[in-house]
C-alpha cells in the first residue's frame, strides 16, 4: 500500500538508501532537498508522487530552468525524481516510472581547478606557520600533507581515525562513498608531519583523561558533536593559508588540492587506473577528466613558451 502522504514517500525512501546503500548524509540530504522541492511544485498544482505523470515531471523541469537554475542541478533533481519513483515502483507504490524516459539536461562537465607544484609547495610551506599556538601548526601541517599526499576528500580527511595512523604506516585505510574502503599510501613528508602531530595530540589527549575527558577516535579532534574538525572549519583555514602562502585563495580549496594530487601523478606518468583506485572513483570515465586538465596545461606551456607561439616582430 503506498503511503498517505508524499512527506513519507521520501522519508521511507531516504531510510531505504542509507539501510541498503549505505548512502553518505551528504548524499541523502540532497536527495531530501529535491524532493522536497518537487514535492512542494506539485502540491502547488494538486498533485503527489501518486498521481504525477511524465508531463508533470518535464513541467517541473522546465520550472526549474525558468528559475535560472543550472544544467548540473536540474540533472540532479531530475536524478533523484527518477530514484524515488524507481524506489516507489519496486515497493509496489506505482505501476511505473514516469521520469524513466525522460532525458535531462546534462550537467555542463567543467575541467576541474588545479594548482602547480609551486603553488603547492608554497601552501605546505604556510601550513606550518599558520596558527596561534606550536599545536595548531602541527596540525595543519599535517591536514595539507596528508590532503596533498593522498588525495582525499575532505570529508574523510576530517573523518580519519587515528587508529589508521598508527604505527607509522606506509599505507592508510580510507573509508570512501558508500562506505568503499580502498589503501593509499603515504609520502615521507606526510609521515613526518603525521609523527610530529600525534605526540602533540596524544599530550593533549592524556591531559584531557587525566581531567575525567573521554578519548577522541579521530585523528584531527573538534569541539563540536561530531568530534572532529568540521569541513567547514577546514575550509576557512584553507583558505587563510593560501592568503599567508601568496597564493590566490579564489583557487584554493580542499578539493582543488585533491585535484592537484590526481593532475601531478598524470603528469608524472601514473597510470589512469592507479589514479582511479587511489581517488575511490567507482568509474575511470570521472577519473578521465584530468587528462583533459593536462591537456589544457601542456597546450598553455606551448603557447606561452615557444618561440614560434609568440607574435613576430614586423620586418
Amino acid at each position: 500500500m503506498a503511503p498517505r502522504d508524499d512527506a513519507t514517500w521520501i522519508s521511507a525512501f531516504l531510510e531505504a538508501q542509507a539501510a541498503e546503500l549505505d548512502a553518505a548524509r551528504n548524499t541523502q540530504l540532497a536527495y531530501g532537498r529535491d524532493l522536497a522541492d518537487f514535492m512542494g511544485w506539485l502540491a502547488r498544482r494538486g498533485q503527489a508522487f501518486g498521481s504525477a505523470m511524465r508531463e508533470d515531471v518535464e513541467a517541473y523541469l522546465i520550472a526549474c530552468e525558468a528559475e535560472g537554475l543550472s544544467k548540473a542541478t536540474r540533472a540532479r533533481r531530475l536524478s533523484s525524481i527518477r530514484q524515488l519513483y524507481r524506489f516507489g515502483h519496486g515497493e509496489g507504490w506505482r505501476d511505473d516510472n514516469p521520469a524513466i524516459r525522460i532525458t535531462g539536461p546534462g550537467a555542463t562537465r567543467r575541467l576541474p581547478s588545479s594548482l602547480t607544484h609551486e603553488e603547492v609547495d608554497r601552501l605546505l610551506d604556510a601550513a606550518q606557520t599558520k596558527g596561534r599556538v606550536e599545536s595548531e601548526r602541527l596540525r595543519n601541517r599535517a591536514l595539507l600533507e596528508l590532503l596533498y599526499a593522498t588525495g582525499m576528500r575532505v570529508s574523510e580527511l576530517v573523518e580519519l581515525p587515528v587508529a589508521a595512523v598508527r604505527g607509522d604506516p606506509r599505507m592508510v585505510l580510507v573509508r570512501g562513498k558508500g562506505g568503499k574502503e580502498r589503501m593509499v599510501p603515504l609520502s615521507g613528508p606526510a609521515r613526518a608531519a603525521l609523527t610530529d602531530w600525534l605526540a602533540q595530540r596524544d599530550s593533549a589527549e592524556e591531559k584531557a583523561r587525566k581531567q575525567g575527558h573521554a578519548a577522541n577516535k579521530h585523528l584531527f579532534p573538534g569541539p563540536g558533536a561530531e568530534g572532529h574538525l568540521t569541513r567547514q572549519h577546514f575550509y576557512l583555514l584553507i583558505k587563510d593559508i593560501a592568503v599567508l602562502a601568496g597564493v590566490d585563495p579564489a583557487k584554493v580549496t580542499p578539493h582543488t588540492l585533491r585535484h592537484a594530487f590526481a593532475t601531478h601523478l598524470l603528469a608524472g606518468g601514473a597510470d589512469l587506473r592507479v589514479i582511479q583506485t587511489l581517488l575511490g572513483h567507482a568509474d575511470v570515465a570521472t577519473t578521465e577528466i584530468y587528462t583533459h586538465v593536462l591537456d589544457e596545461h601542456l597546450k598553455s606551456l606551448v603557447l606561452e613558451h615557444h618561440p614560434l607561439a609568440k607574435p613576430q616582430p614586423k620586418g
